[in-house]
């Protein structure tokens, strides 16, 4: 049991579980009965996606400074209870239960994912 980190739209892999979406916005132009079908997400979880403001920060990032800026917004972001609540939860399910969390972002590096799988990590969570 795990949790694996994907990049929504993605094709599925074998034993990747419940897949959450942890972004703000639903994928554009995809009614909401294909979301699951078409890979981008089973549930869709906005409180782990990034605010509005640092989703344009994020985007507005051209450089490593300017990501870290973008890192520290969003950690703090997700310290706060409620989601540092989810974060526990999800660390505490993937000991029994296979599940994804992704992003559209094609790359990892540059997407708020990357910092769930840190943040995920750091409260104990087990991954595949």
């Amino acid at each position: 049991m795990s949790v694996h980190i994907v990049r929504l739209g993605s094709d599925r892999v074998p034993g990747e579980g419940l897949r959450i979406g942890a972004v703000r916005y639903p994928p554009r132009g995809v009614p909401k009965e294909k979301h699951a079908a078409d890979n981008w997400y089973d549930v869709w979880y906005p409180e782990l996606a990034p605010s509005r403001e640092a989703i344009r920060q994020a985007k507005a990032a051209e450089d490593d400074a300017a990501w870290a800026k973008f890192v520290r917004r969003y950690e703090k972001e997700m310290a706060a209870t409620a989601p540092r609540h989810t974060l526990e939860l999800l660390a505490a399910l993937s000991h029994s239960a296979d599940f994804s969390l992704g992003c559209y972002c094609q790359d990892e590096a540059r997407c708020h994912r990357s910092v769930l799988r840190r943040l995920l990590k750091d409260h104990g969570a087990k991954f595949s």
